[in-house]
């Protein structure tokens, strides 16, 4: 059964306390149609969260709980995972700010996993303050894809543009040493999966960008594209799949291309980042596709050098929101169809 909208709960980690991550979720929900669409869970501290409305003159109702079985449908629940007070200086690169992320981060994944919550939306972190003995990781996705089913692929989107990478949060320098035949193969068949259950697209078109320029120039400035990409895409499309390329990076967006795919995929981060928040900055949503529960992010960072000043644009984290909504409802459709074709009328 479809869930209604208002039931679908949203948990929310609450990022790095010094960034902007507070302001933007408050922001978001201070709009009161939000919670027709769902209910939100923020992992924090009711007190805390107070202290920032308040600061930034917003004008919302929140509702501490103190066990997640509390939640009430129609309001913005926010779960006290910490008692003490947390000293705020906006701006600061703090590393016991740093261990808050990290909490509120790893309970949302622990009440996704074990279905207290239906989605997980993410504030923005930062990379460095959250590093320690206990959580070893460079971001979001790769805890994610230890501690949940599938294999994570970050796909960057914004309404019909959808950028996923075949490598990601690895020095340019063993961008080539990463790419096989293996991980090609695995990561365009989660592209495909992710667009047929969760975009509800039937027969994706699927792009793969060159790794050198020019695609190599047939060899002259690498050889990547006519050894192991083009034979690789060229036997997956023979099994059916449809994907296409590789195509040459550089004028690939400029020229409108993009248009014509559900989908590209790009051989290493900023080769796929960087066009796609030049087109979707503000608007665009960090969706880790290939796990079996759903996460998304806004496209931005922490941006210290405004927060607390009641300047940031929340846009994106609604994005945010209303993606992993859309993901829901779409994976639950998926779900049935696949549980009950259409049975075929005997002659």
């Amino acid at each position: 059964m479809m869930k209604k909208a208002e039931n679908i709960v949203v948990g929310i980690s609450i990022g790095d306390l010094n960034g902007i991550g507070s302001e933007i979720i408050l922001k978001t929900f201070e709009d009161a149609r939000m919670l027709e669409l769902c209910t939100p869970v923020i992992f924090a501290n009711v007190k805390l969260l107070s202290f920032v409305k308040r600061n930034l003159n917003l004008t919302l109702s929140l509702h501490g709980i103190d066990k997640l079985d509390q939640v009430v449908l129609g309001k913005i629940n926010v779960f006290n995972l910490w008692k003490e007070g947390v000293d705020i200086n906006y701006g600061e690169n703090d590393q016991k700010i740093g261990e808050y992320a990290v909490k509120s981060f790893v309970a949302a994944t622990t009440a996704l996993k074990e279905g207290d919550i239906d989605v997980l939306v993410t504030a923005p972190i930062n990379k460095y303050n959250i590093q320690s003995d206990d959580f070893k990781f460079p971001g979001h996705t790769d805890y994610l894809n230890q501690e949940l089913e599938g294999d994570a692929l970050m796909l960057m989107v914004n309404d019909n543009l959808r950028v996923g990478l075949l490598t990601d949060h690895i020095p340019i320098s063993e961008v080539a040493a990463h790419l096989t035949e293996e991980l090609i193969v695995k990561k365009i068949e989660t592209v495909r999966k992710s667009l047929v259950q969760d975009f509800s697209i039937n027969k994706p078109k699927i792009a793969v960008l060159g790794l050198n320029p020019h695609c190599g120039d047939g060899g002259v400035i690498g050889n990547e594209e006519d050894v192991l990409l083009k034979p690789v895409i060229k036997k997956i499309f023979e099994k059916g799949t449809l994907v296409f390329g590789p195509f040459p990076a550089d004028g690939f967006f400029g020229s409108g291309q993009y248009e014509n795919y559900d989908a590209v995929i790009a051989t290493y981060h900023d080769q796929g980042l960087v066009p796609f928040k030049t087109l979707s900055f503000g608007g665009g949503v960090n969706f880790t596709a290939g796990l079996n529960k759903i996460r998304t992010s806004p496209d931005h960072g922490t941006a210290f050098d405004i927060a607390g000043k009641g300047e940031a644009d929340y846009n994106s984290f609604k994005e945010a929101v209303y993606l992993a909504i859309d993901v829901f409802s779409s994976r639950i459709q998926y779900q049935e169809i696949s549980q009950k074709p259409l049975r075929v009328r005997e002659k």
